[in-house]
């Protein structure tokens, strides 16, 4: 089924993943097998080394870890729930953010347990947990 290059030409990715699909499918390759599986497992090597790798934060990530701190450091003094619309009116650092980006770095906070989402008439307050 499979038969070997007589080129000495390395295949690229592109063809080697072509090749994978051909093999799948049962047609017949020009690569060895044993090429075939070199690839795929140079290719997991490289993905497993790019999962692996630290990032590090953008400058928007930045900025909402600083907001958030300022958020609960707010929520923590004022000891009762808030709205977004209140939070933006009582924290002058939230005053010039979207109420997106603010409901956004509350969900961050709610999701990692640092704040409690409830409802009043479908409006949502935070306090801290």
């Amino acid at each position: 089924m499979t038969t070997t290059s007589t080129s000495t030409k390395n295949p690229t990715k592109k063809e080697m993943f072509a090749e994978i699909i051909a093999l799948a499918e049962g047609r017949p390759t020009t690569v060895s097998l044993p090429a075939i599986v070199e690839f795929a497992s140079h290719e997991i090597e490289l993905l497993e080394k790019k999962a692996a790798t630290p990032r590090k934060p953008t400058a928007t990530q930045v900025e909402n870890e600083a907001f958030a701190t300022e958020i609960l450091s707010h929520l923590t003094a004022v000891d009762m729930p808030k709205s977004i619309k209140e939070l933006q009116e009582e924290v002058p650092s939230l005053a010039a953010l979207s109420n997106q980006r603010i409901s956004h770095i509350l969900s961050a906070l709610v999701n990692a347990e640092k704040l409690e989402k409830t409802y009043v008439k479908k409006t949502p307050f935070f306090c801290v947990k």
